[in-house]
């Protein structure tokens, strides 16, 4: 005999539906991988892809603000290896006097930089000749001489530059800044890495959420993959129309729906799928985002990509080793993604540990940054978004004034400097042709309104419209920030 509906259920109400399927962790257990894809069908709407690229009225999330903010939108240039200070934007006559004397102290044979150091802009302030394009932005710019951090180790030092913590795994700034302003389009992530095909030392540290919501976290790309179609692996589905997207989508929410119902919501679980419904909405904005051959030949030009722009080097006697395509590739990019909403863009641009030939080393390094960092100021105030955006660059701590190795003439380098480097900043609120604290007469200390790396994230939450004290998320019963129990805002360079 085969019972009633009514049977089962006034003797057998365990069949229920809702109490066979108790949890979606379950569910996908016991199914395997078969639904894993599903997340991919986000929360988007049939219709919304007519809308897709629209940016919100309103930041969806976020906290409130402490402050008028001044910047919406943060580029920061990570210049990994640590570039030297002493050959870039910290002129040491002294220093240059001294070249190849025992250092005071018996610090080993000074090293004088190998540059010249040139007044420029209306401001005048002095920067090294291997800047011939950069320079003649500072008058936009604010330099930090005076930035010292805790340890000259190369991954420990990078860790803490993105993330403001020497030894426990911490949120980045990035994610630190996408949960304060919350996001302003839906269809792209608020925070975004770009990176060459190697990971940066310290790897997905730099731009991790840790304990912060999954949704803060950094999505890293490897802008050296190829075209626009391989930058984002997996970023289309090859097998499941939109329609088909869409039921599965409805199945997804009931199974969350009844999860709800049974048990409390599980926030690993909602993070993983809140990433797969990011996957999801890529699809209709991330391609156009990414892809700058939509930009004219002469933008690209002008930020060092393009076969034009190594003839015209060798025909000026440039080495053609100094291409500025590839960090120029990842600027664009960044200008594109800013425009399109997104809050935070780190872009990774390594190569200065330059523990020996220091000279053709610096030319080569700094050539492949010079244009394109000139350009991207250019282009973000001719389109009106460099109030609002906020950019900086600058590495993991200093060099040495002193030869690495006591290594002579033309092979020589400088060895790592924890206790003075420079940063430098423009847009977002920042003053232009402004130069911040200084080193000593020889560069090896800051000396003069030091500061350290918690005071620039100080600096950057404020710019933003936070007060770093009080942007806090609480986790394991302690309310913890992105400048951990110190900082202080560098209040000069505010504009």
């Amino acid at each position: 005999m085969n019972p009633s509906p009514e049977f089962l259920a006034q003797h057998f109400p365990s069949l229920n539906p809702d109490n066979i399927i108790s949890t979606r962790r379950q569910f996908l257990q016991r199914t395997g991988m078969g639904l894993g894809w599903l997340g991919l069908a986000g929360l988007i709407k049939p219709t919304d892809s007519a809308a897709a690229g629209a940016v919100l009225t309103t930041p969806k999330g976020g906290q409130p603000l402490h402050f008028p903010a001044r910047a919406k939108h943060v580029i920061h240039i990570f210049l990994e290896g640590a570039p030297s200070h002493l050959d870039t934007w910290d002129p040491k006559p002294e220093l240059k006097r001294l070249d190849g004397k025992s250092m005071p102290g018996g610090d080993g044979l000074a090293f004088g930089s190998p540059f010249e150091f040139i007044k420029q802009g209306k401001s005048g302030i002095e920067v090294s000749e291997v800047f011939p394009q950069l320079g003649g932005m500072v008058d936009e710019m604010s330099v930090i001489r005076s930035m010292w951090t805790d340890i000259p180790a190369h991954e420990t030092a990078t860790v803490f530059m993105n993330t403001g913590s020497l030894r426990l795994p911490r949120p980045s700034m990035g994610s630190w800044a996408l949960y304060g302003l919350g996001t302003l389009n839906e269809n792209l992530p608020g925070f975004i890495s770009l990176r060459g095909a190697n990971l940066p030392n310290g790897g997905t540290a730099n731009w991790q959420s840790v304990f912060l919501p999954g949704r803060f976290q950094g999505t890293s790309v490897n802008t050296n993959a190829g075209d626009v179609n391989k930058i984002i692996e997996n970023l289309r589905n090859q097998y499941v129309t939109l329609p088909e997207q869409r039921k599965q989508l409805d199945l997804v929410r009931q199974l969350d729906e009844m999860h709800n119902r049974a048990l409390d919501s599980d926030s690993q679980l909602e993070a993983e799928i809140a990433s797969f419904e990011m996957a999801f909405k890529m699809q209709t904005e991330a391609t156009d985002a990414f892809d700058i051959n939509k930009e004219s030949v002469a933008t690209r030009e002008a930020y060092g990509i393009g076969p034009n722009v190594m003839a015209q080097r060798q025909k000026q006697g440039k080495k053609a080793q100094a291409n500025p395509a590839e960090v120029g590739k990842r600027l664009l990019i960044a200008r594109r993604l800013v425009e399109r909403g997104v809050r935070v863009v780190q872009v990774f641009a390594g190569g200065w540990d330059m523990h020996g030939n220091l000279k053709d080393s610096m030319e080569n390094r700094a050539a492949s940054i010079d244009q394109p960092i000139a350009a991207l100021l250019k282009d973000l105030k001719e389109r009106g978004l460099l109030d609002s955006t906020l950019v900086m660059w600058g590495g993991e701590f200093g060099r040495t004034a002193g030869r690495d190795r006591n290594g002579q003439g033309d092979t020589a380098g400088r060895d790592h400097n924890a206790k003075g480097f420079c940063a430098c900043m423009a847009g977002g609120g920042v003053k232009g042709g402004y130069v911040h604290g200084a080193t000593d007469e020889l560069g090896q200390a800051a000396a003069l309104d030091k500061v350290h790396v918690h005071d620039l994230h100080a600096t950057v939450l404020r710019l933003l419209g936070f007060d770093h004290e009080k942007l806090t998320h609480r986790y394991n019963g302690r309310d913890f920030r992105l400048t951990d129990v110190a900082g202080k805002v560098v209040s000069p360079i505010l504009a």
